[in-house]
């Protein structure tokens, strides 16, 4: 799989074949078969590879209301940071997961597959939600392509060398994808999302 992420690398989603595949892994093309059905399924299967590696990141961060109301922008950086530095530490990956999420293949693989694997991720959106209700007047579906689309996408051109992989560039990318988010990560006056103060 690795090897075919290589192939999409140098030879474009469009352009990959099994051959070259099977010449960077460095086996036989017949061996390749054994596995995978032809290169529709092997791309598909690589996808899914990656994309619960990216969610198995947020298996391992923490988020508490309380600090998600005195830092809503440090909330949302904490989870933000580790994601997209996974994407610039694996150049190979990174490119192929975004080509093939904007090539013809990913609509119908969309439809039939399954993200259980993204379940902490989605409970962690309901705890936002949940603290910062406005965010449920944006349409979700704009608001994860507004942000963990364009995250790959920058992390593309930091692999790619397009942009320095640098302090700056990190801060610069959060703060340009973070700023339309700025006004719903505030707690609604008098309800629920408030935390309660000692007196």
């Amino acid at each position: 799989m690795y090897a075919a992420m290589k192939a999409v690398r140098q030879y474009g989603l469009e352009g990959v074949r099994i051959q070259n595949v099977s010449e960077l892994a460095g086996i036989s093309p017949g061996a390749i078969y054994r596995y995978f059905d032809g290169k529709d399924q092997l791309l598909a299967e690589c996808f899914t590879y990656v994309d619960k590696q990216a969610a198995e990141i947020f298996e391992h961060l923490k988020l508490t209301p309380l600090a998600m109301v005195k830092d809503p922008m440090g909330a949302v950086k904490g989870l933000w940071l580790p994601y997209f530095r996974f994407w610039v530490a694996r150049p190979d990956e990174t490119i192929f997961y975004h080509r093939f999420r904007d090539s013809a293949f990913f609509p119908k693989y969309d439809k039939s597959r399954d993200v259980t694997y993204f379940k902490t991720f989605i409970g962690m959106v309901g705890l936002f939600k949940k603290v910062f209700p406005r965010l449920d007047q944006i349409n979700q579906d704009l608001l994860w392509l507004h942000v963990l689309t364009s995250t790959v996408m920058y992390a593309k051109y930091v692999v790619e060398g397009i942009l320095p992989n640098d302090q700056k560039t990190e801060d610069t990318v959060f703060q340009l994808l973070s700023t339309g988010l700025s006004g719903y990560l505030k707690p609604e006056k008098g309800g629920k999302s408030e935390p309660k103060t000692r007196r």
